[in-house]
């Protein structure tokens, strides 16, 4: 397993990195996290190193870190404006992140599959129905991903609000008409989808602590996307 520290040429944007993270920055792979479950679960004991390689960074990052990098980050800038202004523009800045964090999406996906493929199959899940139930869930977790994201665009999904890029109401239609938090539920039914084809027990664990992740990011979410556009409203108010 990898851990790689990045260093800026630029000490300017550098120390604004520093003061946001409050450590060095690291990118940690996020088939560590998985290992360390797999050890917890005794199933492959050669990934111990895993244990090593974390406890020795001067902040040992958790997935829970690896999850809320982005939202850290992009609460940092609301607070500072500072990649807006290192960038240039606040929506160059959102690309920025969103790119980030679409890349560390990407990479929590292959190390999940990796993860499920590298532990045994589990008997009662290993038969034609409950694959098909699988498939299901794939196709059902797409579209609430597909169509959250062509309802609120790239910035509207990837902490724009953080950025001051606003829509001009709170997003109402499909699939937020019919369910609250689709991009995340829907997320969370594609890795359910995914562990369930592959007869997974491991994806399924894995796909519980995603899950528990998501509801922890909705609490803390909620109350201030809902501030944002009340402050919105407000201004507005008092400008007509």
């Amino acid at each position: 397993m990898l851990i790689y520290q990045f260093y800026f040429m630029d000490c300017k944007l550098w120390h604004q990195v520093h003061e946001c993270l409050g450590c060095y920055v690291f990118l940690v792979n996020c088939e560590t996290i998985f290992s360390i479950l797999l050890v917890c679960m005794h199933q492959d004991p050669n990934e111990v190193c895993t244990l090593h390689l974390v406890d020795v960074t001067p902040e040992p990052l958790t997935f829970f870190h690896v999850i809320y990098l982005g939202r850290r980050v992009a609460r940092w800038e609301h607070k500072t404006r500072k990649l807006s202004k290192a960038f240039g523009s606040p929506r160059l800045a959102c690309y920025t992140l969103g790119g980030a964090i679409l890349l560390l999406n990407v990479l929590r996906s292959h190390c999940f599959t990796q993860a499920m493929l590298s532990q045994p199959r589990m008997q009662s899940l290993d038969n034609p129905a409950v694959y098909h139930v699988g498939l299901a869930l794939l196709g059902v977790g797409g579209v609430f991903v597909l169509s959250s994201f062509l309802a609120l665009g790239f910035t509207g999904t990837f902490l724009g609000d953080y950025f001051g890029i606003l829509k001009e109401a709170r997003v109402t239609m499909f699939p937020f008409s019919v369910l609250d938090n689709p991009m995340y539920w829907g997320s969370t039914a594609i890795y359910l989808g995914w562990a369930i084809v592959h007869a997974s027990p491991t994806g399924l664990l894995l796909t519980a602590l995603v899950a528990l992740i998501y509801m922890v990011a909705i609490v803390y979410e909620e109350p201030f996307t809902a501030e944002i556009y009340q402050q919105k409203a407000s201004q507005a108010y008092k400008r007509s």
